[in-house]
């Protein structure tokens, strides 16, 4: 991890996974900034049109790309010779320019509120602005080539996404840097959940982790912290072997999960490494919970892991809160509420751990 890892003073802080069913891009900025003051993000928002799809958003200066606005899908059409694609696309690569790379305001619409909110506010709270990308592993595995097979197994085409990918963090990242030194990316990867699975027996552990290494290191190289999101089971010493400075899990359905690696686990909190625990359920659970319910479903995992040998301090010094998954596909109401709680079990614990973190 790199020394940048030493500034994140995690505090207990509530952010965002970073998806809204907002079609009104104010009103999704309007929400973050109300319940993750410290820590906001800008809003992906799917419901506003195909482009801010998780895939899609992040296409823009991948070679051979199509989008059938039509059929609402996109695929690589890698038919004929994609040499003279491939060699402007490396050729911005090597070259560091990242814009090139930059997500245009077509296709994400809440990069650019939020910018502009940053830039209007005067004395605010945020002490980190957290951003995200959608990681070259699940990129990969979802969007097909012209025959329908993923392009992950095409090797010179998965090259491109991983590169891709980790060029879109890298320019995201100088973007905000203007506005806030203390960076966060996610890397949002929710394919991990199936990995080891029959569908994606051929992909391979140490391809994967490459794969997410090369993003977290571009993050690294920005000065920023990475962290990795996965909305599920998974097996989590996948993203502890990336060198990623914090790891999102769905601790509401699958936080005993994290148990089963107490020792890398151990390893990696003793390094400074970070938890963000996706306490607060997207699902219709959440109508049977409140942010105390959820606080106490916290202290109660904590123990469990506290009885795998993990330190206590570190698991509530390390540790801030999201919610279980994104909110994109869910109904705008349910979506306010998640926020909500989220930022109420932050002070609950926040308060109640004070003298602590």
């Amino acid at each position: 991890m790199p020394d940048a890892v030493t500034q994140l003073n995690a505090s207990l802080l509530p952010t965002s996974v970073g998806s809204f069913p907002h079609t009104d891009v104010n009103e999704a900025c309007d929400l973050i900034l109300e319940n993750f003051p410290e820590m906001p993000v800008w809003p992906q928002l799917p419901g506003t049109s195909l482009n801010e799809q998780m895939e899609i958003q992040y296409s823009e200066g991948m070679p051979c790309i199509v989008i059938d606005c039509q059929k609402e899908r996109m695929y690589f059409d890698t038919d004929g010779d994609p040499t003279a694609a491939l060699e402007t696309f490396y050729e911005n690569v090597i070259n560091d320019n990242v814009n090139y790379f930059n997500i245009s305001e077509a296709y994400s619409r809440g990069i650019y509120a939020m910018e502009k909110r940053l830039k209007s506010s005067n004395n605010n709270p945020i002490r980190y602005f957290k951003m995200q990308v959608t990681g070259p592993v699940s990129f990969g595995l979802t969007i097909v080539d012209e025959n329908k097979r993923a392009i992950y197994y095409n090797d010179i085409f998965r090259d491109t996404v991983v590169k891709g990918i980790a060029m879109k963090a890298r320019w995201l990242l100088r973007k905000f840097q203007p506005l806030i030194d203390k960076r966060i990316c996610f890397i949002d990867e929710p394919i991990l959940s199936a990995f080891g699975s029959s569908t994606y027996v051929s992909v391979k552990r140490d391809d994967v982790v490459s794969h997410l290494t090369e993003v977290v290191d571009a993050v690294h190289a920005e000065g920023a912290l990475a962290g990795i999101h996965c909305c599920g089971n998974t097996e989590w010493t996948i993203p502890i072997d990336t060198g990623a400075d914090i790891i999102n899990f769905d601790a509401y359905g699958y936080g005993e999960t994290l148990g089963l690696y107490p020792e890398q686990l151990k390893s990696f909190l003793e390094k400074g490494g970070v938890l963000a625990w996706g306490i607060v359920p997207t699902s219709e659970m959440i109508d049977k919970e409140d942010a105390k319910s959820l606080a106490s479903l916290f202290e109660s995992l904590v123990d469990g892991l506290v009885q795998k040998g993990i330190d206590r301090d570190r698991l509530i010094n390390q540790a801030i809160f999201t919610a279980s998954c994104g909110t994109g596909s869910v109904p705008v109401e349910r979506a306010e509420r998640v926020a909500r709680e989220t930022r109420v079990v932050s002070d609950l614990l926040r308060e109640r751990y004070g003298e602590s973190i």
